[in-house]
């Protein structure tokens, strides 16, 4: 399947109700949670290919308090590169993790949500019919976003992490069936003023021109390859090692007609950042962490160097040391390889040796967008 894309250049207006980048804190404690039940609070919940995610979080001056959160690997999108369609198997394990998603939404009574489909649900033949599923069996308003929508809430998410240095951005997210890329030029805006401008990216990547300087999407993709997808697409192959080479040249493939500068070259004020478990659990291990710590992950920025170091350490352990090593997890270990596939080809091709890790993505962005179209969160100083 080819990747999608659309060009668009066009300057942004003054946001309506512009917010500081969104940093959610830490879940509360239960004996913090003693608020009228629902009392502005929001959810956002993101079923991907391979995992189904949720937080619920209240505004809290420019930023937002998250209250729960809930997180399950269900594989919906198992043998979807073979059938095209949702398998019996994969939609009800992914409508027992709903289940506990709608059980959470009803304890906490929260009102304002938005419930989001991706990659899996946008190819599958009968994702329509999972949807009415879904509807019948949890009352859910499930709904698929398009890959642009996925990409824009990715960008929104992550812009507090774009250094005032930065001309040139690119946002990564690594999902289960697709990788978004955007490439934003940044060069006419003030350093002190970059985070807020791709803040007014929410209300779309082509805007008409405003009183402000904005960020600029030059371009940006979304590649039908995910963790997930990828590793469907190369099981065949039983060696190890020439599986992961084959799936990062592949994916590499993917972006010739994406990459703006020559290889090889890193150029000066030129951020990447990446969003995604690949990324953040690539982050951890190079920190060493026996448990993990958001706080410790989510704005560190790692080398190539590090970061191939960490890969080769994950290729030295093998099928079998990936899959006892705590620092993957039993959720990921099976999907680390071809997520450090796509990482290390991205490295390879775009100007820079080095990544500013995001421990956030879309759900992030779906409560940003709520909270600032209900007007709830403190403008930016």
């Amino acid at each position: 399947m080819a990747p999608r894309r659309r060009r668009s250049a066009g300057a942004l207006p003054k946001a309506a109700n512009p917010a500081k980048a969104v940093k959610p804190a830490q879940v509360e404690p239960p004996a913090t949670q003693t608020a009228k039940a629902g009392e502005g609070l929001y959810a956002a919940l993101d079923l991907g290919t391979n995992s189904c995610r949720m937080l619920i979080a209240r505004p809290s001056g420019s930023q937002f308090q998250v209250v729960d959160s809930f997180s399950k690997a269900v594989q919906l999108g198992q043998g979807l590169e073979t059938y095209g369609r949702l398998s019996r198997s994969s939609m009800s394990r992914t409508v027992q993790a709903l289940q506990i998603c709608r059980r959470k939404i009803e304890a906490h009574g929260v009102l304002q949500m938005r419930l989001v489909a991706t990659e899996a649900c946008r190819r599958a033949k009968n994702a329509r019919d999972f949807i009415r599923y879904v509807r019948r069996e949890t009352g859910l308003p499930l709904e698929i976003i398009p890959p642009e929508e996925e990409a824009r809430l990715a960008v929104i998410s992550c812009a507090s992490l774009v250094s005032p240095k930065s001309e040139q951005v690119l946002v990564v997210d690594i999902g289960g069936g697709s990788t978004e890329l955007v490439w934003i030029d940044l060069e006419d805006v003030p350093p002190g003023d970059r985070a807020r401008a791709i803040m007014r990216l929410s209300q779309g990547f082509n805007q008409p021109d405003g009183p402000e300087p904005a960020a600029r999407v030059v371009d940006w993709i979304s590649v039908p390859l995910g963790v997930a997808t990828l590793k469907d697409q190369f099981a065949d192959v039983e060696d190890d090692a020439a599986r992961f080479a084959l799936m990062s040249w592949f994916f590499e493939e993917k972006l010739a007609d994406f990459t703006p500068y020559a290889s090889g070259s890193p150029q000066e004020g030129f951020q990447v950042i990446g969003t995604s478990g690949t990324v953040t659990t690539v982050a951890a291990c190079h920190l060493g962490l026996k448990r993990y710590d958001r706080n410790r992950v989510d704005g560190l920025t790692m080398s190539s160097a590090q970061i191939d170091a960490v890969i080769r350490s994950f290729l030295q352990l093998g099928p079998e040391g990936r899959r006892s090593d705590p620092r993957i997890g039993r959720d990921r270990h099976t999907l680390i390889m071809s997520g450090a596939a796509i990482l290390q080809a991205l490295m390879r091709v775009w100007p820079t040796d080095q990544l500013s890790v995001a421990d956030r993505g879309l759900r992030e962005g779906l409560l940003y967008a709520q909270m600032a179209a209900d007007g709830v969160l403190e403008e930016m100083e």
